[in-house]
């Protein structure tokens, strides 16, 4: 009975070892030597054995235990390198307008196309909302409740989640807005930023079921003159 009682405690404390050498090899920055391991072990540890026995633990699995030169690493299973290859991602920056009409689409949802270019003042061009809305931070809501039932635009979770909001009532007021000089000190009198209300009255419906999501009517607004469209600024995005 002594005889099996001791050899239990001999597994243990080699699978405690070999627990300890995989958390310093994951840490290391660099390929280790066998002295610097065994430096971090009981001195009756046999670091050999235990090379052996993680080596062969992790073979055939998405990352191996390597020998180089005389030191150890863990690596990137060989057969798998195809699968880290850097892929560079181009990010479009977003066009002034579009920025506004972001922070439009934010703080007044839901919102029409038209009532953003009233608060704006100048017409919006197709391509705004499309890369507002390819790039998944705005989303199409519904339909307002009015003649022509125009569409009402939204920000999405993944606004939330680029933005570090937890919800559209952390969105950041006037005095922030100042603060992050994101707002001119002057500004008129009775000057306010809204503060969106996700349990307001909505005054929309939800897009119905085969309701692709295209406007039933093209939208017109009368704009002084002098005022343009702002397909060029869009255009110009890099």
């Amino acid at each position: 009975m002594s005889e099996d009682k001791s050899q239990k405690e001999l597994r243990s404390v080699e699978a405690e070892d070999i627990r300890t050498v995989e958390a310093i090899l994951f840490a290391a920055e660099e390929p280790l030597d066998v002295p610097n391991i065994a430096n971090k072990l009981n001195a009756n540890a046999d670091v050999p054995a235990i090379m052996a026995a993680i080596a062969e633990k992790y073979e055939g699995a998405g990352f191996n235990l390597q020998k180089t030169g005389n030191k150890w690493v863990f690596r990137t299973a060989p057969d798998l390198a195809y699968a880290l290859q850097k892929h560079v991602v181009q990010q479009r920056r977003l066009s002034r307008a579009a920025l506004e009409t972001l922070a439009i689409i934010a703080y007044h949802q839901p919102v029409t196309r038209a009532e953003i270019e009233d608060i704006r003042g100048v017409s919006i061009s197709k391509g705004t909302l499309d890369v507002l809305l390819e790039s998944e931070w705005v989303k199409i809501r519904g339909r307002r409740r009015v003649p022509g039932r125009p569409l009402t635009y939204g920000t999405s979770d993944h606004f939330l989640l680029h933005f570090g909001l937890e919800g559209l009532t952390d969105l950041p007021g006037l005095e922030e807005l100042k603060a992050a000089g994101l707002l001119d000190d002057r500004l008129p009198p009775g000057f306010e930023v809204p503060a969106p209300d996700p349990d307001g009255d909505l005054d929309e419906d939800p897009l119905a079921e085969g309701d692709d999501g295209s406007e039933l009517e093209p939208l017109e607004m009368d704009l002084p003159d002098g005022v343009a469209e702002d397909a060029a600024e869009d255009g110009a995005a890099p």
